[in-house]
């Protein structure tokens, strides 16, 4: 029975464990390219002990990225940044993963610490955005996107595939398209977001043309030896948005074509959400065990699982094969390491770099003062 330290062997990959950092939008590069402060964070998460470490979703298109501050993956003058990243985290054991994406109409907005409003396209750092349909999201981001047309849709395929070709150079070894959390490839599943009334809109087939031929693009170029991961929204908690069920049937067809593991999500195409569970503990892994059961794929989920138990347990009772995890890592770049001690593991030190684990495997002090809580007794 694999545990949440357990391996992952997945196509020619193996992580360390079952714990992968999310991908988190940090607002903080320049013309699109990660610099001294990705390395710094994503490869402090990688000593942590994660087995799978994500730099923030990449933008596939100058248009495609949240702000300006949001990094990309459109243009070879980032692959040098994108190099120094993949290879602090390879020299800290872990698995370097890419998630490429496009926020389409939540994009072109100000840092959400300066608000979050849009910018209009004629203002500073602003542009148009594009979507399924002229649809806004709503509330602070109610400026009306420009709906694409075919031949845009076809570019776009076009530019995820050269996205993922770059990855590969860059040094990933792990490659997640985005489709949840109201960016392009969600507001397209959603009918929330598509009513267009071409073969892209309408029918679930439909609404999934988009998604399934992103895919299918970027699986031409992607080696067969590398995972080939998506992020699902996988249910927009509106009676009129995507439903579960939906889910279920697209992350089928996805297999055919190639996916490698679904990390089932929420959809985020509105804010008005009913009942939104979102202070339940793991209330994404029954929706993800679900996926694992009936589609026979293997499965990853977020949101909640910060607590040790919680997350071993979603591994142990075989509902998820691996553990996303995004603040709790920013709030604890060691989380591996804390909850292997939660958890009464043997050799929690053995998580983090050898130089670093003789330390503290030797330390001969006052054992309180080593700067980790004693652990909470089980039972």
């Amino acid at each position: 029975m694999p545990d949440l330290f357990s391996p992952l062997a997945l196509k020619d990959v193996t992580l360390r464990n079952r714990i992968a950092m999310s991908p988190m939008t940090m607002y903080q590069s320049v013309d699109g390219k990660l610099d001294d402060y990705h390395v710094m964070y994503l490869g402090a998460r990688a000593a942590g002990g994660f087995g799978l470490v994500f730099a923030e979703q990449l933008a596939v298109t100058p248009d495609g990225r949240t702000g300006t501050t949001c990094g990309g993956i459109y243009d070879d003058d980032q692959l040098e940044g994108l190099r120094r990243v993949t290879g602090i985290v390879k020299r800290m054991g872990a698995v370097p993963a890419v998630q490429l994406g496009h926020t389409g109409r939540k994009g072109s907005r100000v840092r959400p610490w300066e608000g979050g409003t849009m910018l209009a396209p004629d203002e500073p750092g602003g542009w148009e955005t594009r979507a399924p349909s002229p649809i806004p999201y709503g509330g602070k981001r109610n400026i009306v996107p420009r709906a694409l047309t075919r031949e845009e849709i076809k570019d776009l395929h076009r530019d995820y595939a050269a996205a993922a070709v770059r990855a590969l150079d860059a040094g990933f070894e792990w490659l997640e398209i985005h489709f949840a959390h109201g960016y392009l490839g969600a507001s397209f599943f959603s009918p929330l977001s598509n009513r267009r009334t071409d073969e892209y809109g309408g029918s679930l087939e439909n609404r999934a043309r988009f998604l399934l031929e992103t895919l299918d693009a970027v699986r031409a170029v992607w080696p067969e030896r590398l995972p080939l991961t998506m992020r699902l929204g996988s249910e927009d908690f509106h009676p009129d948005g995507v439903q579960f069920e939906d889910a279920v049937t697209t992350i089928g067809w996805m297999k055919e074509h190639g996916l490698d593991l679904a990390d089932v999500s929420i959809g985020s195409n509105t804010d008005d959400m009913v009942d939104p569970p979102f202070n339940e503990p793991g209330f994404m892994v029954e929706r993800a065990a679900r996926v694992r059961s009936e589609v026979g794929i293997p499965v990853g989920a977020s949101w909640n699982l910060g607590v040790p138990a919680v997350a071993d347990a979603a591994i142990r009772d075989e509902q998820l094969d691996l553990v996303y995890l995004g603040r709790p890592a920013l709030a604890n770049p060691h989380w591996p390491v804390w909850a292997a001690r939660e958890l009464g593991r043997e050799d929690p030190f053995g998580l983090v770099p050898e130089d670093w684990a003789w330390w503290l495997r030797n330390f001969r002090g006052d054992a309180a003062s080593i700067g980790w809580p004693a652990p909470v007794p089980l039972g």
